[in-house]
């Protein structure tokens, strides 16, 4: 029996279905780990199956990286209604930002996709057309309550989720960029003085030869 189909996709049938689920499994696994150099190839490996099963799922890595996207997104979508749900704004905004930044931080693939080239600008329009009609209000009733600063506004957010994402990539400590978002949340608050004690630095001792390649030139027109 055919699975029902996605939107502009016809419909599968029960095998091919599982199929695709296993490559998009895969897919996230082998991203997490290796980052967008991994190839349709290896994650066809990964996931037991043949090459040509893969291509006849996606035609191409892009086709699939575009796939596992909006299953990331799909997770942060549920965060951020969760978050906006939540009667304490202040709560919600700061456990969802959280979250986002854990999902970053563990999957290398999901901050090349965010921080990189090519369709990076539509993906952070899917971002901005699902996550912000859902934060944008949460930011609002966290001001009201006089939680957060005035002047912070919802393009505060990504940004915060960018410097933390630097932060694992930079140092490859797991879980230092907890400590560096108490930080920036505390920054936040319109009254810091309730700040809670900040993370540890657990195994990060100090910076290391190539952790700040130097910078490209400016691309000229």
């Amino acid at each position: 029996m055919a699975e029902p189909a996605e939107p502009g996709r016809p419909p599968l049938r029960r095998d091919a279905e599982l199929n695709r689920r296993r490559l998009m499994v895969a897919a996230r696994e082998v991203f997490r780990d290796r980052g967008l150099a991994a190839t349709l190839d290896d994650v066809a490996r990964h996931a037991g199956l043949g090459v040509g099963t893969a291509y006849r799922h996606f035609a191409n890595k892009e086709e699939l990286v575009d796939a596992v996207f909006e299953d990331m997104i799909d997770q942060v979508e549920a965060s951020a209604r969760e978050a906006a749900a939540d009667p304490d704004p202040w709560h919600g905004l700061a456990s969802s930002l959280e979250k986002v930044c854990e999902l970053q931080a563990h999957d290398r693939g999901l901050r090349e996709v965010m921080l990189g080239t090519g369709k990076a600008a539509q993906r952070h329009a899917l971002v901005d057309r699902r996550i912000r009609p859902l934060v944008d209000p949460l930011i609002a009733r966290a001001k009201e309550q006089g939680a957060l600063r005035a002047d912070v506004e919802p393009l505060d957010l990504p940004m915060i989720q960018l410097m933390v994402a630097a932060i694992a990539d930079r140092t490859g400590v797991p879980d230092l960029w907890r400590r560096y978002l108490r930080l920036l949340l505390d920054g936040m608050r319109t009254q810091p003085q309730g700040a809670e004690l900040l993370p540890p630095r657990t195994e990060f001792r100090g910076f290391g030869p190539g952790m700040f390649p130097a910078a490209k030139s400016p691309i000229r027109p």
